[in-house]
């Protein structure tokens, strides 16, 4: 039987431990919150993934549906979309928690050819994760359907930009204004600033306009003219300037790192790129 003196010993040491495991990393720097895809991290698994971005201090995170779904043939993947239990992605939420990074929105790609089944699927994962945000890299047609849903789950759906401008694809702002004209407030904006300059677009005259329907906004930096993804900070886009933009104006949505260029080490190229971002709200 314990004495009260190592009964109070042990207890403290108890509560020590448990608030060394719920401390929470803040990268938020002069009220921007930077953030990353985890996409980013897409050499490795999710543990993998959690490692890297509590070594280069990123506390909060966008969750790439490759960390948490299975490789498999479309066909597959649906089935397991509509069947998996739901305590996957409870057990996903509590790696966050335990790693003490903030899950703020999960990746989950709504296309012309999903079932309802699996369009629904989608915002019950939202829940299981404890998050009130979807991004997607979807068809502007399929808005209408998701809207339906996402305003019965209250769960914002951001739309996510790409550069290649082609019928029914996201890359321009009138794809954006079609997508949401008509629709809830559920219907939003997952602004990839990289891509919006590559198909030549300016981020920073942008964003004040549309910043009370935008989710996140995705940093990487490319060259105009559908040119490559290019290091942070030899391109075109406006990285800096955006990110004192939101600093000004007091965005509360995060900026998230999306690392593709050609790169070396991934948690190095990572780090590079967090470091910029912090350098640029110095």
């Amino acid at each position: 039987m314990l004495s009260r003196r190592q009964f109070t010993a042990t207890t403290l040491a108890a509560a020590g431990t448990a608030t060394l495991s719920a401390a929470k990393i803040n990268s938020t720097f002069k009220g921007v919150t930077i953030g990353a895809q985890s996409y980013s991290f897409r050499d490795g698994d999710l543990d993998k993934a959690l490692a890297s971005m509590k070594t280069i201090g990123i506390g909060s995170v966008e969750l790439y549906s490759g960390h948490v779904e299975p490789k498999m043939p479309r066909a597959e993947l649906r089935t397991w979309r509509e069947t998996v239990a739901l305590s996957h992605f409870e057990q996903v939420r509590k790696k966050f928690d335990d790693a003490g990074i903030r899950l703020y929105a999960y990746n989950y790609s709504f296309r012309d050819d999903f079932t309802d089944k699996e369009m629904a699927r989608g915002f019950e994962f939202a829940k299981a994760l404890g998050v009130t945000h979807l991004t997607a890299s979807s068809n502007v047609s399929t808005a209408a359907r998701i809207d339906g849903f996402a305003s019965k789950a209250k769960v914002m759906v951001g739309m996510h930009n790409h550069s290649n401008i082609k019928p029914n694809e996201f890359a321009t702002p009138d794809n954006f204004v079609e997508a949401m004209k008509g629709k809830s407030k559920y219907i939003a904006i997952n602004l990839d600033i990289g891509h919006f300059v590559a198909a030549g677009f300016d981020p920073v005259d942008y964003l004040p306009k549309i910043a009370e329907h935008v989710v996140t906004v995705h940093i990487k930096d490319r060259k105009k003219n559908q040119g490559a993804n290019v290091v942070f900070g030899e391109g075109d886009t406006p990285i800096k300037q955006v990110l004192q933009l939101m600093a000004a104006k007091k965005y509360k949505f995060p900026a998230n790192i999306e690392y593709e260029y050609k790169g070396g080490e991934t948690l190095a190229e990572v780090q590079k790129c967090f470091d910029y971002c912090k350098k640029a709200l110095a």
